[in-house]
Protein backbone atom coordinates (compact mmCIF):
# COMPACT_ATOMS: atom_id res chain seq x y z
CA UNK A 1 0.00 0.00 0.00
CA UNK A 2 2.92 2.35 0.64
CA UNK A 3 3.99 1.78 -2.98
CA UNK A 4 0.56 2.98 -4.14
CA UNK A 5 0.98 6.06 -1.94
CA UNK A 6 4.34 6.87 -3.55
CA UNK A 7 2.87 6.40 -7.02
CA UNK A 8 -0.07 8.67 -6.19
CA UNK A 9 2.36 11.39 -5.07
CA UNK A 10 4.19 11.12 -8.40
CA UNK A 11 0.93 11.37 -10.34
CA UNK A 12 -0.09 14.36 -8.23
CA UNK A 13 3.15 16.14 -9.13
CA UNK A 14 2.62 15.38 -12.82
CA UNK A 15 -0.95 16.71 -12.65
CA UNK A 16 0.26 19.95 -11.04
CA UNK A 17 2.87 20.41 -13.78
CA UNK A 18 0.21 20.02 -16.46
CA UNK A 19 -2.25 22.28 -14.64
CA UNK A 20 0.44 24.95 -14.21
CA UNK A 21 0.40 25.51 -17.99
CA UNK A 22 -3.01 27.20 -17.70
CA UNK A 23 -3.84 27.54 -13.98
CA UNK A 24 -2.15 30.45 -12.11
CA UNK A 25 -2.61 28.84 -8.69
CA UNK A 26 -0.96 25.60 -9.84
CA UNK A 27 1.89 27.63 -11.31
CA UNK A 28 2.37 29.39 -7.97
CA UNK A 29 2.41 25.97 -6.25
CA UNK A 30 5.13 24.81 -8.62
CA UNK A 31 7.19 28.03 -8.68
CA UNK A 32 7.15 28.25 -4.87
CA UNK A 33 8.98 24.94 -4.66
CA UNK A 34 11.72 25.76 -7.16
CA UNK A 35 15.17 25.59 -5.54
CA UNK A 36 13.43 24.97 -2.23
CA UNK A 37 16.38 23.14 -0.69
CA UNK A 38 18.72 25.99 -1.58
CA UNK A 39 16.37 28.26 0.36
CA UNK A 40 16.28 25.83 3.27
CA UNK A 41 20.06 26.18 3.60
CA UNK A 42 19.40 29.54 5.34
CA UNK A 43 17.88 27.75 8.32
CA UNK A 44 20.19 27.57 11.32
CA UNK A 45 19.66 23.95 12.35
CA UNK A 46 21.28 24.54 15.74
CA UNK A 47 18.42 26.85 16.75
CA UNK A 48 15.53 25.74 18.92
CA UNK A 49 13.24 25.26 15.93
CA UNK A 50 9.56 24.39 16.24
CA UNK A 51 8.10 23.41 12.89
CA UNK A 52 4.40 24.05 12.15
CA UNK A 53 2.88 22.62 8.98
CA UNK A 54 -0.44 23.99 7.67
CA UNK A 55 -2.35 23.06 4.54
CA UNK A 56 -3.61 26.56 3.82
CA UNK A 57 -4.90 29.78 5.35
CA UNK A 58 -7.52 28.21 7.61
CA UNK A 59 -5.04 25.86 9.25
CA UNK A 60 -2.49 28.66 9.51
CA UNK A 61 -5.03 30.68 11.51
CA UNK A 62 -5.44 27.67 13.81
CA UNK A 63 -1.69 27.51 14.35
CA UNK A 64 -1.29 31.17 15.31
CA UNK A 65 -2.61 31.05 18.92
CA UNK A 66 -0.31 28.13 19.75
CA UNK A 67 2.69 29.77 18.10
CA UNK A 68 2.16 33.04 19.95
CA UNK A 69 1.69 31.41 23.35
CA UNK A 70 4.76 29.23 22.85
CA UNK A 71 6.76 32.31 21.84
CA UNK A 72 5.80 34.11 25.04
CA UNK A 73 6.58 31.05 27.12
CA UNK A 74 10.01 30.46 25.55
CA UNK A 75 11.62 33.33 23.59
CA UNK A 76 14.41 31.03 22.37
CA UNK A 77 12.03 29.20 20.03
CA UNK A 78 12.42 29.88 16.31
CA UNK A 79 9.24 29.17 14.37
CA UNK A 80 9.44 27.54 10.97
CA UNK A 81 6.16 27.37 9.06
CA UNK A 82 5.50 25.31 5.97
CA UNK A 83 2.42 25.76 3.81
CA UNK A 84 1.03 23.46 1.16
CA UNK A 85 -1.27 25.91 -0.66
CA UNK A 86 -0.31 29.25 -2.28
CA UNK A 87 -3.30 31.00 -0.68
CA UNK A 88 -1.95 30.24 2.78
CA UNK A 89 1.65 31.07 1.90
CA UNK A 90 0.84 34.69 1.01
CA UNK A 91 -0.33 35.32 4.57
CA UNK A 92 2.23 33.19 6.37
CA UNK A 93 5.23 34.98 4.86
CA UNK A 94 3.96 38.28 6.36
CA UNK A 95 3.39 36.81 9.81
CA UNK A 96 5.35 38.65 12.49
CA UNK A 97 6.02 35.58 14.65
CA UNK A 98 7.45 33.43 11.84
CA UNK A 99 11.21 33.15 11.57
CA UNK A 100 11.10 30.98 8.45
CA UNK A 101 8.30 30.35 5.95
CA UNK A 102 8.52 27.82 3.11
CA UNK A 103 6.37 25.78 0.83
CA UNK A 104 6.44 22.13 1.87
CA UNK A 105 8.49 20.12 -0.64
CA UNK A 106 6.63 17.24 -2.23
CA UNK A 107 6.32 14.23 0.08
CA UNK A 108 8.93 11.85 -1.31
CA UNK A 109 11.36 9.77 0.81
CA UNK A 110 14.40 11.76 -0.35
CA UNK A 111 12.72 15.15 0.12
CA UNK A 112 11.51 14.28 3.60
CA UNK A 113 14.91 12.97 4.70
CA UNK A 114 16.75 16.02 3.38
CA UNK A 115 14.21 18.46 4.83
CA UNK A 116 14.48 16.99 8.34
CA UNK A 117 18.28 17.01 8.15
CA UNK A 118 18.39 20.68 7.11
CA UNK A 119 15.76 21.95 9.54
CA UNK A 120 16.47 19.69 12.53
CA UNK A 121 13.25 20.65 14.37
CA UNK A 122 12.96 20.09 18.10
CA UNK A 123 9.17 19.75 18.00
CA UNK A 124 6.73 19.46 15.10
CA UNK A 125 3.06 20.38 14.81
CA UNK A 126 0.77 19.30 11.98
CA UNK A 127 -2.48 21.26 11.92
CA UNK A 128 -5.91 19.63 11.53
CA UNK A 129 -5.87 17.56 8.31
CA UNK A 130 -2.35 17.34 6.92
CA UNK A 131 -0.85 13.84 6.87
CA UNK A 132 2.29 13.14 4.81
CA UNK A 133 3.70 9.65 5.20
CA UNK A 134 7.38 10.23 4.39
CA UNK A 135 7.71 13.31 6.59
CA UNK A 136 5.97 11.61 9.49
CA UNK A 137 8.11 8.49 9.02
CA UNK A 138 11.35 10.51 9.12
CA UNK A 139 10.21 12.43 12.19
CA UNK A 140 9.47 9.20 14.03
CA UNK A 141 12.75 7.65 12.84
CA UNK A 142 14.65 10.66 14.24
CA UNK A 143 12.66 10.55 17.50
CA UNK A 144 11.35 14.10 17.03
CA UNK A 145 8.14 14.77 19.04
CA UNK A 146 5.30 15.27 16.58
CA UNK A 147 1.82 16.55 17.43
CA UNK A 148 -1.48 16.94 15.63
CA UNK A 149 -3.36 20.03 16.79
CA UNK A 150 -7.04 20.92 16.23
CA UNK A 151 -7.47 17.48 14.70
CA UNK A 152 -10.85 16.24 13.49
CA UNK A 153 -11.57 12.60 12.66
CA UNK A 154 -14.72 11.16 11.11
CA UNK A 155 -15.78 7.57 10.52
CA UNK A 156 -15.73 7.83 6.72
CA UNK A 157 -12.07 8.95 6.56
CA UNK A 158 -9.50 6.64 4.98
CA UNK A 159 -7.84 5.92 8.36
CA UNK A 160 -10.83 3.81 9.31
CA UNK A 161 -11.33 1.92 6.02
CA UNK A 162 -10.09 -1.59 5.20
CA UNK A 163 -7.93 -0.16 2.40
CA UNK A 164 -6.42 2.60 4.54
CA UNK A 165 -3.41 0.73 5.98
CA UNK A 166 -0.88 3.38 4.90
CA UNK A 167 -2.89 6.15 6.53
CA UNK A 168 -3.48 4.06 9.65
CA UNK A 169 0.28 3.66 9.86
CA UNK A 170 0.69 7.44 9.81
CA UNK A 171 -1.31 7.69 13.03
CA UNK A 172 1.33 5.65 14.82
CA UNK A 173 3.96 8.29 14.03
CA UNK A 174 2.35 10.98 16.21
CA UNK A 175 3.50 11.61 19.76
CA UNK A 176 0.15 13.07 20.79
CA UNK A 177 -3.18 14.05 19.25
CA UNK A 178 -4.98 17.25 20.25
CA UNK A 179 -8.49 16.88 18.82
CA UNK A 180 -11.50 19.14 18.62
CA UNK A 181 -14.24 16.83 19.88
CA UNK A 182 -15.18 13.61 21.64
CA UNK A 183 -16.10 11.80 18.39
CA UNK A 184 -12.52 12.22 17.19
CA UNK A 185 -11.11 10.92 20.46
CA UNK A 186 -13.40 7.88 20.42
CA UNK A 187 -12.39 6.97 16.86
CA UNK A 188 -8.70 7.13 17.76
CA UNK A 189 -9.27 5.18 20.96
CA UNK A 190 -10.96 2.40 18.96
CA UNK A 191 -7.80 2.17 16.84
CA UNK A 192 -5.76 1.69 20.02
CA UNK A 193 -4.49 5.25 20.41
CA UNK A 194 -4.86 6.62 23.92
CA UNK A 195 -2.40 9.50 23.48
CA UNK A 196 -5.33 11.80 22.79
CA UNK A 197 -6.49 15.03 24.43
CA UNK A 198 -9.74 16.83 23.64
CA UNK A 199 -8.38 20.36 23.48
CA UNK A 200 -11.04 21.99 21.31
CA UNK A 201 -10.46 24.20 18.30
CA UNK A 202 -7.67 26.78 18.47
CA UNK A 203 -9.62 28.91 15.98
CA UNK A 204 -11.95 29.84 18.85
CA UNK A 205 -8.98 31.37 20.66
CA UNK A 206 -8.02 33.20 17.50
CA UNK A 207 -11.40 34.68 16.64
CA UNK A 208 -12.05 35.65 20.25
CA UNK A 209 -8.74 37.53 20.46
CA UNK A 210 -9.47 39.26 17.15
CA UNK A 211 -12.94 40.27 18.33
CA UNK A 212 -11.55 42.13 21.34
CA UNK A 213 -9.67 44.74 19.31
CA UNK A 214 -11.03 44.74 15.76
CA UNK A 215 -10.03 47.34 13.22
CA UNK A 216 -12.77 49.51 11.80
CA UNK A 217 -12.87 49.32 7.99
CA UNK A 218 -13.41 52.77 6.44
CA UNK A 219 -16.97 53.67 5.41
CA UNK A 220 -18.67 50.55 6.77
CA UNK A 221 -20.27 52.37 9.70
CA UNK A 222 -21.39 55.18 7.40
CA UNK A 223 -23.01 52.65 5.09
CA UNK A 224 -24.89 50.78 7.83
CA UNK A 225 -25.97 53.72 9.96
CA UNK A 226 -28.42 52.37 12.56
CA UNK A 227 -30.04 49.70 10.38
CA UNK A 228 -29.96 45.94 10.80
CA UNK A 229 -27.55 44.39 8.32
CA UNK A 230 -27.19 41.04 6.59
CA UNK A 231 -23.74 40.24 5.24
CA UNK A 232 -22.88 37.62 2.67
CA UNK A 233 -19.34 36.53 3.56
CA UNK A 234 -16.91 34.65 1.27
CA UNK A 235 -19.82 33.96 -1.05
CA UNK A 236 -20.19 31.90 -4.19
CA UNK A 237 -22.91 32.10 -6.84
CA UNK A 238 -25.42 29.94 -4.92
CA UNK A 239 -25.52 32.21 -1.90
CA UNK A 240 -25.48 35.35 -4.04
CA UNK A 241 -28.51 34.29 -6.08
CA UNK A 242 -30.52 33.47 -2.94
CA UNK A 243 -29.63 36.68 -1.11
CA UNK A 244 -30.30 38.93 -4.11
CA UNK A 245 -33.73 37.30 -4.57
CA UNK A 246 -34.33 37.99 -0.88
CA UNK A 247 -33.26 41.63 -1.24
CA UNK A 248 -35.86 42.14 -3.96
CA UNK A 249 -38.53 40.30 -1.93
CA UNK A 250 -38.16 41.66 1.59
CA UNK A 251 -40.08 44.62 2.97
CA UNK A 252 -37.75 44.93 5.99
CA UNK A 253 -35.69 48.13 6.17
CA UNK A 254 -32.29 46.47 6.01
CA UNK A 255 -28.80 46.99 4.69
CA UNK A 256 -26.90 44.28 2.80
CA UNK A 257 -23.20 43.63 2.28
CA UNK A 258 -21.92 41.16 -0.30
CA UNK A 259 -18.29 40.08 0.09
CA UNK A 260 -17.56 37.39 -2.55
CA UNK A 261 -14.79 34.86 -2.08
CA UNK A 262 -13.44 35.64 -5.53
CA UNK A 263 -13.11 39.33 -6.39
CA UNK A 264 -11.80 39.01 -9.92
CA UNK A 265 -13.36 41.54 -12.30
CA UNK A 266 -15.51 38.99 -14.12
CA UNK A 267 -16.97 37.73 -10.81
CA UNK A 268 -17.75 41.25 -9.63
CA UNK A 269 -19.42 42.03 -12.96
CA UNK A 270 -21.55 38.89 -12.74
CA UNK A 271 -22.81 39.97 -9.30
CA UNK A 272 -23.48 43.49 -10.55
CA UNK A 273 -25.74 42.06 -13.26
CA UNK A 274 -27.83 40.42 -10.55
CA UNK A 275 -28.00 43.69 -8.64
CA UNK A 276 -29.48 45.78 -11.47
CA UNK A 277 -32.81 46.16 -9.63
CA UNK A 278 -31.18 47.32 -6.38
CA UNK A 279 -29.53 50.51 -5.23
CA UNK A 280 -25.99 49.24 -4.77
CA UNK A 281 -22.44 50.58 -4.73
CA UNK A 282 -19.04 48.93 -5.01
CA UNK A 283 -16.68 49.52 -2.11
CA UNK A 284 -14.01 50.82 -4.49
CA UNK A 285 -16.43 53.54 -5.68
CA UNK A 286 -17.74 54.49 -2.25
CA UNK A 287 -17.23 57.82 -0.48
CA UNK A 288 -18.72 59.35 2.65
CA UNK A 289 -21.14 61.29 0.45
CA UNK A 290 -22.53 58.46 -1.67
CA UNK A 291 -22.40 55.35 0.49
CA UNK A 292 -25.15 55.92 3.04
CA UNK A 293 -27.95 56.23 0.48
CA UNK A 294 -27.33 52.73 -0.94
CA UNK A 295 -28.99 49.60 0.36
CA UNK A 296 -26.35 47.15 -0.93
CA UNK A 297 -22.57 47.37 -0.60
CA UNK A 298 -20.50 45.12 -2.86
CA UNK A 299 -17.04 44.49 -1.42
CA UNK A 300 -14.55 44.29 -4.29
CA UNK A 301 -11.30 44.24 -2.33
CA UNK A 302 -9.66 41.91 0.19
CA UNK A 303 -8.73 42.28 3.83
CA UNK A 304 -11.81 43.84 5.44
CA UNK A 305 -14.36 41.03 5.75
CA UNK A 306 -13.31 39.71 9.16
CA UNK A 307 -13.51 43.17 10.73
CA UNK A 308 -16.77 44.05 8.97
CA UNK A 309 -18.61 41.38 10.95
CA UNK A 310 -18.46 43.59 14.05
CA UNK A 311 -21.08 45.88 12.48
CA UNK A 312 -23.44 43.28 11.04
CA UNK A 313 -26.27 41.21 12.53
CA UNK A 314 -26.74 38.17 10.32
CA UNK A 315 -23.94 36.48 8.35
CA UNK A 316 -24.76 34.19 5.43
CA UNK A 317 -21.42 32.40 4.96
CA UNK A 318 -20.37 30.92 1.62
CA UNK A 319 -19.24 27.42 0.72
CA UNK A 320 -22.18 25.55 2.20
CA UNK A 321 -23.43 24.40 -1.18
CA UNK A 322 -20.16 22.78 -2.23
CA UNK A 323 -19.12 21.21 1.07
CA UNK A 324 -16.28 23.74 1.55
CA UNK A 325 -17.87 25.98 4.15
CA UNK A 326 -15.86 29.10 4.96
CA UNK A 327 -15.13 30.41 8.44
CA UNK A 328 -18.33 30.73 10.47
CA UNK A 329 -16.53 31.37 13.76
CA UNK A 330 -15.43 34.87 12.76
CA UNK A 331 -18.99 36.21 12.43
CA UNK A 332 -20.15 34.21 15.44
CA UNK A 333 -17.44 35.85 17.59
CA UNK A 334 -19.07 39.22 16.94
CA UNK A 335 -22.53 37.87 17.74
CA UNK A 336 -23.82 37.44 14.20
CA UNK A 337 -26.53 34.87 13.62
CA UNK A 338 -24.93 32.48 11.13
CA UNK A 339 -26.55 31.02 8.00
CA UNK A 340 -25.05 28.58 5.50
CA UNK A 341 -25.93 26.02 2.83
CA UNK A 342 -26.87 22.36 3.44
CA UNK A 343 -23.45 20.73 2.92
CA UNK A 344 -21.93 21.44 6.34
CA UNK A 345 -21.60 17.94 7.79
CA UNK A 346 -17.77 18.04 7.80
CA UNK A 347 -17.81 21.09 10.07
CA UNK A 348 -18.65 20.17 13.63
CA UNK A 349 -18.88 23.84 14.67
CA UNK A 350 -21.75 24.22 12.21
CA UNK A 351 -23.55 21.27 13.75
CA UNK A 352 -22.96 22.59 17.26
CA UNK A 353 -24.24 26.07 16.43
CA UNK A 354 -27.34 24.63 14.76
CA UNK A 355 -28.02 22.50 17.83
CA UNK A 356 -27.60 25.57 20.04
CA UNK A 357 -30.04 27.56 17.85
CA UNK A 358 -27.33 30.02 16.89
CA UNK A 359 -27.14 29.00 13.23
CA UNK A 360 -29.51 27.90 10.48
CA UNK A 361 -29.26 25.85 7.31
CA UNK A 362 -30.48 27.63 4.16
CA UNK A 363 -31.44 25.44 1.21
CA UNK A 364 -33.26 28.05 -0.86
CA UNK A 365 -34.96 31.45 -0.86
CA UNK A 366 -37.95 30.10 1.09
CA UNK A 367 -35.66 29.04 3.93
CA UNK A 368 -34.08 32.48 4.05
CA UNK A 369 -37.46 34.21 4.10
CA UNK A 370 -38.66 31.95 6.90
CA UNK A 371 -35.55 32.38 9.04
CA UNK A 372 -35.54 36.16 8.52
CA UNK A 373 -39.17 36.36 9.63
CA UNK A 374 -38.32 34.32 12.70
CA UNK A 375 -35.28 36.41 13.63
CA UNK A 376 -36.99 39.76 13.17
CA UNK A 377 -39.86 38.76 15.49
CA UNK A 378 -39.78 39.91 19.13
CA UNK A 379 -36.28 39.45 20.61
CA UNK A 380 -35.26 36.41 18.55
CA UNK A 381 -32.40 38.20 16.80
CA UNK A 382 -30.71 39.48 19.95
CA UNK A 383 -31.28 36.17 21.78
CA UNK A 384 -29.67 34.20 18.96
CA UNK A 385 -26.76 36.61 18.75
CA UNK A 386 -26.07 36.09 22.45
CA UNK A 387 -26.03 32.31 21.94
CA UNK A 388 -23.17 32.65 19.46
CA UNK A 389 -21.16 34.97 21.69
CA UNK A 390 -21.50 32.44 24.51
CA UNK A 391 -20.43 29.61 22.20
CA UNK A 392 -17.15 31.41 21.47
CA UNK A 393 -16.60 32.33 25.12
CA UNK A 394 -17.22 28.78 26.36
CA UNK A 395 -15.08 27.21 23.64
CA UNK A 396 -11.89 29.15 24.30
CA UNK A 397 -8.80 27.61 25.85
CA UNK A 398 -7.58 25.05 23.31
CA UNK A 399 -4.14 26.69 23.09
CA UNK A 400 -3.67 26.62 26.86
CA UNK A 401 -4.63 22.92 27.00
CA UNK A 402 -2.05 22.13 24.33
CA UNK A 403 0.70 24.05 26.11
CA UNK A 404 -0.14 22.42 29.40
CA UNK A 405 0.20 18.95 27.86
CA UNK A 406 3.50 19.86 26.18
CA UNK A 407 4.99 20.66 29.59
CA UNK A 408 4.44 17.10 30.82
Amino acid sequence: MILFYQISISFYCLAIKIAALFNPKAKLWLDGRKNIFDKLEEVNSTDNIYWFHCASLGEFEQAKPVIEKLGKQDPTIKFLITIFSPSGYEFAEKYHAADYVFYLPLDTPSNAKRFIELVNPKKVFFVKYEFWYNYLFQLRKNKIPTYLISGVFRQHQIFFKWYGSTHKKMLSFFTHFFVQNKKSKNLLNKQGYNNVTISGDTRLDRVYENSLNPKSPPLIKEFIGNKKTIILGSSWSNEEAILIDFIEFTKEDLKFIIAPHDIKKNRIKSIEKLLTNTHYIKYSDATEKNISDCSVLLIDNIGILANTYQFTDIAFVGGGYSGALHNILEPASFGNVVLFGPKHQKFHEAEELINANGAYEIKDIDDLIGIANLLFTDNNLSDTQQINKEYILQGRGASNKILKQLEL
